[in-house]
């Protein structure tokens, strides 16, 4: 293939995205972080196609183990929007298939393999614990409950429907902070079982903004997932997972 196309297509794509950098500053840049330990476009290319053929089949292989009836054949992808944020996102695609996927600007601000590989199995986490299921349950829950509520109050459908939607966004992030917490936790088991070193991954956490403890706000603070990490890698050590 494949991978040789898929090299070039990545090359070819962070070479460009390098080369706006400067014209388009990120919104929320990464912080601490020296040009010199930054990647080489061509280095940064391999080792996302490396962690990806590396990774796939252990994610896939504990989606497996740990779900029954849910679709496991992953697809790991590169979103190449013109975005200068690092993001990472799990998403389904209309044929059921779990998709992870890399924005350029993550691949290419990655200093290493075992944070492409953390970054990797945590989303591949939400997807085996369910978690845009319970989402979408959850904002259902929300939207219902707040939509009572106002048409109790006598509002008009106008309005109950603008409180829909705010029920709707507030249910879907009451539990937003445990998820991403227990991502956490499954995607070190994942990246651990693969090979790579999930502490040196989950590094990646002291370079980006901290989000602290901001009420309903979707992420936890660093700290705390920090902790998870280790607490983790702990028990891994210790025979406990």
């Amino acid at each position: 293939m494949q991978t040789l196309i898929a090299r070039a297509c990545i090359l070819l794509a962070l070479t460009a995205l390098t080369a706006c950098v400067p014209t388009e500053p990120a919104r929320a840049p990464l912080q601490h972080y020296a040009a010199d330990d930054l990647p080489s476009p061509e280095q940064a290319a391999d080792n996302f196609i490396s962690v990806a053929r590396k990774m796939e089949p252990q994610i896939e292989a504990e989606c497996y183990a740990r779900t029954r009836g849910r679709n496991c054949d992953y697809q790991i992808v590169v979103d190449d929007s013109p975005t200068t944020d690092p993001n990472a996102y799990q998403t389904i695609d209309r044929a059921g298939r779990p998709v992870v996927a890399f924005n350029l600007a993550l691949i290419a601000s990655a200093r290493n393999v075992d944070e492409l590989a953390f970054v990797m199995g945590h989303e591949a986490a939400h997807h085996i614990a369910g978690h845009l299921q319970s989402k979408e349950q959850n904002a259902m829950a929300g939207a219902m409950i707040f939509g009572a509520l106002a048409a109790a109050t006598g509002a008009d459908n106008g309005v109950v429907s603008q409180v829909q939607n705010i029920g709707a966004q507030v249910g879907s992030r009451t539990y937003s902070k445990d998820y991403e917490l227990q991502a956490d936790r499954l995607g070190t088991i994942i990246t651990w079982n693969a090979g790579y070193d999930p502490l040196r991954g989950a590094q990646f956490f002291e370079r980006i903004p901290d989000p602290g403890n901001v009420f309903l706000g979707t992420h936890p603070a660093n700290g705390k997932r920090m902790e998870t990490v280790q607490r983790t890698v702990a028990d891994l050590r210790a025979g406990r997972v």
